[in-house]
């Protein structure tokens, strides 16, 4: 709903066009100017024919009245009766009429206006006079009467409605010729105008890479030539902000050695990883060190020691992104950090021991013949163990490997599990899906200047025997398993059904991953969306960065048709992904959703708040809404309000809850 007002308020509706003004406007003259000519024409040739069919009465009562002085006798009605016979029957007259002195007809013949070959509205509109010639009759100095002549308008009718289809017709034909020439012509030099208008609408949407080339006229040469430039400038100040944003964040929260996060944007992430409610999960953090890495940066140099970190940087980098949600980073000198989520600490284990053969052999090359070793501890979260504690747990395990002879890892407490083993995982989420024991959790986003939520933010749980499982648990695992997808369609489906419920709240959901790189899965998406009409409209659709970085193409192509259905679609954990923005360029977002690592501590923390106010200034120049989660003090969220946020969503907030609860709260 929030989107599709967003559209309406932008989209100007019933506007006509220039060329349709123009088009209409020449038309109306050239069409006027053709009435006025037509009119014209027809009063003149009516007025014409009119004269002619009054010249016609006069010479022929002339005529007749000349006859009858010179061929008759006044005592004798019959000849006089014969003679206007005679000239009666030829057609011409409509009346002839020989009247005396006092008025009375001796002779006369006369006929009804009738079978003329005109339609009958024609001859109601043209309404011929029928004027009424007269003669006198003499015979020397003396007056017998006089001849009345009225002509037949018949011909008359007939030369007008000849002429008149004439001039109709030429009229219609130089009309649409001169419609059709002024449309091309228009057309013509207004070509450019529709380039423009698309270039217009394309940086109103904050897409810079529109160009018009088509040349017409000198003055829009001129304006096209001048919104290209301001195209190239925009673009090329959206790409300097992009560049300038990327370097902030990289001199903030990455290590400048080796590009991974650095020990305060670990620390970080790893707070919220593990002690956020909704997304404490199952895991393992791992801690690398390099043995002796002091004296190799001594015997080498430092350059070659900063080559070494790359080295070690590059196979760990690698590692991580073979696994679903881990990250990295780098602590001090050569150690290194890794959290792993949704893993056993027996699968980690196994992973971290050829982790740590695959750097023992990277160390043993490039400091031959230095004896060397890979030395890492393993700590899995448990519950009640926040980030500091496991930190300690695994620094603990990684001086127990440092004790023993040779690369090696260690485990610490492994006599102690707080999570179910691989298979059980497995089977409480199948189970979830075929039995369809998904249940919604809503937690509101808010904006300062709104009464209502911009959206609730959709969290899934699992009913089990056990309790209520937070998505934080159990979707790393599905990632893993290959069940993500199928947890997703499920999701969906129950998300739609409570829109139809509640059209007017709407929700939002952060997809999986795998989901988006599945094309069997996106078309399933699209046409649940199509199957839901509008109530897709007020469902935002949640993209994390990591699969936009990882699955490019079909994050694209997700994007896309969502968008041409108008679905609102953010990024999700915006930041983390260490992406460069450029796709912020090339794909059409609604939303960011800054990654909760950036906000914990913003009050105190100014980097963080540098970086949040650049992104929200250079997401709001391209029309991009800006949220922020992990919101847990009054003092937060007073500095992302000073800001601008566009909502904020955590538990100072408004705490989750049950969707089939309405009350707020846990």
């Amino acid at each position: 709903m929030a989107w599709k007002q967003f559209i309406k308020q932008r989209t100007q509706r019933g506007v006509a066009t220039l060329s349709t003004i123009l088009l209409v406007l020449t038309g109306a003259l050239l069409i006027t100017l053709l009435v006025a000519v037509f009119v014209t024409s027809y009063g003149y040739f009516r007025d014409y024919v009119s004269d002619q069919l009054a010249g016609h009465a006069r010479d022929g009562a002339t005529a007749i009245g000349l006859s009858l002085s010179n061929a008759i006798d006044d005592r004798d009605p019959v000849a006089a009766a014969s003679l206007i016979d005679s000239v009666f029957d030829s057609g011409r007259y409509l009346s002839i009429s020989y009247r005396n002195h006092q008025d009375e007809q001796i002779a006369g013949r006369a006929m009804t206006l009738q079978n003329i070959a005109v339609p009958s509205w024609f001859r109601s509109l043209a309404d011929l006079p029928l004027p009424v010639a007269e003669a006198e009759v003499v015979r020397g100095w003396s007056r017998l009467g006089t001849v009345q002549v009225i002509s037949h308008p018949g011909r008359a009718y007939q030369d007008l409605w000849r002429i008149t289809v004439g001039l109709t017709t030429s009229t219609a034909i130089i009309g649409g010729l001169g419609l059709f020439a002024v449309f091309l012509l228009l057309r013509r030099t207004l070509q450019p105008l529709r380039a423009l208008e698309a270039q217009a609408r394309a940086l109103g949407q904050r897409d810079f890479r529109k160009r018009v080339s088509v040349n017409s006229t000198r003055e829009i040469n001129q304006v096209t030539e001048a919104m290209n430039r301001m195209a190239d400038d925009l673009g090329q100040l959206f790409e300097g902000q992009a560049r300038l944003i990327q370097h902030l964040r990289r001199v903030n929260n990455e290590d400048a050695v080796t590009g991974l996060a650095s020990r305060s944007a670990f620390d970080q992430r790893l707070k919220v990883e593990v002690e956020s409610e909704e997304k404490a999960a199952p895991g393992v953090l791992i801690l690398i060190q390099l043995a002796d890495f002091a004296g190799y940066n001594q015997a080498y140099g430092r350059n070659d020691a900063d080559r070494l970190l790359l080295r070690v940087a590059s196979v760990v980098s690698d590692f991580v992104n073979q696994h679903a949600g881990a990250f990295a980073g780098r602590r001090t000198g050569a150690e290194f950090a890794i959290f792993l989520p949704g893993v056993m600490a027996a699968d980690a284990g196994v992973w971290c021991r050829q982790l740590v053969a695959d750097l023992d052999g990277v160390y043993a090359d490039l400091a031959s013949p230095i004896d060397t070793s890979v030395h890492a501890g393993l700590a899995k979260t448990l519950e009640g163990r926040g980030a500091r504690e496991l930190m300690a747990a695994a620094d603990e395990a990684l001086r127990a490997a440092q004790n023993r002879n040779g690369s090696g890892c260690h485990l610490a407490d492994p006599e102690r599990d707080g999570h179910h083993n691989l298979e059980t995982w497995r089977v409480i989420i199948s189970q979830a899906i075929r039995q369809r024991t998904l249940a919604l959790w809503l937690q509101p986003m808010v904006n300062e200047g709104r009464l209502m939520p911009v959206y609730h933010q959709v969290f899934s749980r699992i009913d089990s025997a056990e309790g209520s499982l937070k998505a934080g648990t159990f979707v790393p695992l599905a990632e893993r398993f290959g069940l993500i997808a199928d947890l997703d369609r499920l999701l969906i489906e129950r998300v739609l059904e409570r829109l139809g419920t509640f059209p007017d709240q709407p929700l939002a959901i952060t997809l999986g991953n795998a989901s988006v790189a599945s094309e069997s899965f996106r078309s399933d998406l699209l046409a649940q969306l199509d199957q839901a009409g509008q109530l897709a409209g007020n469902l935002w659709i949640g993209i994390s960065e990591q699969a936009i970085h990882h699955h490019r193409t079909a994050a694209g192509l997700l994007v896309r048709a969502l968008g041409r259905r108008g679905v609102p679609v953010l990024v999700d954990r915006f930041g983390v992904g260490g992406v460069p923005f450029s796709y912020l360029r090339n794909l059409r977002f609604q939303g960011l959703r800054i990654d909760n690592s950036f906000i914990h501590d913003i009050d105190t923390h100014e980097d963080n708040r540098f970086y949040v106010e650049s992104v929200l200034a250079i997401a709001h120049s391209r029309g991009v809404k800006v949220f922020a989660t992990g919101v847990e003090t009054a003092a937060e969220y007073s500095v992302l309000c000073q800001l601008g946020i566009d909502g904020a969503m955590g538990y100072h907030l408004g705490r989750p809850f049950a969707a089939d609860n309405q009350q707020t709260g846990d």
